[in-house]
């Protein structure tokens, strides 16, 4: 399938927004780890992540901080990937519902950074889980091109490992694998799971789009 043309401002613009989705799972990353370092006694088989922004934490405002602008990140990011779905495919739709996606996982994340905790609103969290449907939603958006045939593989696998952990975390199968004893060490591998996929497409897609950029004018 031929490249359909992409506005160089246009071309700027969502650039400048998956750009936001390489950085938001670094951010993410960095603030965890940092917060982890002030928490020495942060019990990681047994504790959540959540707690590193609870009342129990020395230093609760890195984590807290770092969540709240990943997720103000991840909702450009979303923003980004409709308009990258948009230019490549026109498949306006599926880029809406992406961008919703990613929009509502922002908030669960921003809110759960306002509200820690243990506080019930920070279960709004929850909603940032629904990010696990956006590589479906991608290789809706992407099936055409049949030059991103990695880059659909890429999320293919991706959902099927999110997928994977969900059962086993929710108790669907094996039960007794998930307990008090290691809940932590699984959560952790979600969590890298469910933020560092965004950050590989995210690239992958800038690159798409920085080759089918229309080239630079010249006086």
């Amino acid at each position: 399938m031929t490249a359909l043309p992409i506005f160089e401002g246009h071309f700027r613009r969502r650039r400048l927004m998956l750009a936001c989705g390489v950085a938001a799972p670094l951010l993410a990353l960095a603030s965890t780890l940092t917060a982890m370092a002030a928490y020495p006694h942060f019990n990681h088989a047994r504790q959540y992540l959540s707690e590193l922004g609870g009342a129990s934490a020395s230093q609760p405002l890195i984590f807290n901080t770092g969540v709240f602008v990943a997720g103000a990140m991840a909702t450009l990011a979303g923003v980004g990937f409709g308009l990258a779905i948009a230019a490549l495919t026109r498949g306006r739709a599926v880029a809406a519902l992406t961008a919703v996606v990613f929009a509502l996982a922002g908030y669960g994340l921003m809110e759960s950074a306002i509200y820690h905790w243990p506080d019930k609103r920070h279960l709004a969290i929850n909603l940032a889980l629904g990010i696990q449907l956006a590589p479906l939603l991608l290789l809706w958006g992407l099936w055409p091109r049949q030059d991103l045939r990695r880059l659909k593989v890429f999320l293919a696998l991706a959902f099927l490992v999110m997928a994977i952990l969900t059962v086993l975390t929710k108790h669907l199968i094996l039960p007794n694998l998930v307990n008090d004893d290691n809940v932590g060490w699984w959560e952790r591998g979600y969590a890298i799971i469910l933020v560092g996929w965004v950050g590989v497409a995210a690239y992958l897609l800038e690159r798409r789009l920085r080759y089918e950029s229309p080239a630079p004018k010249t006086a």
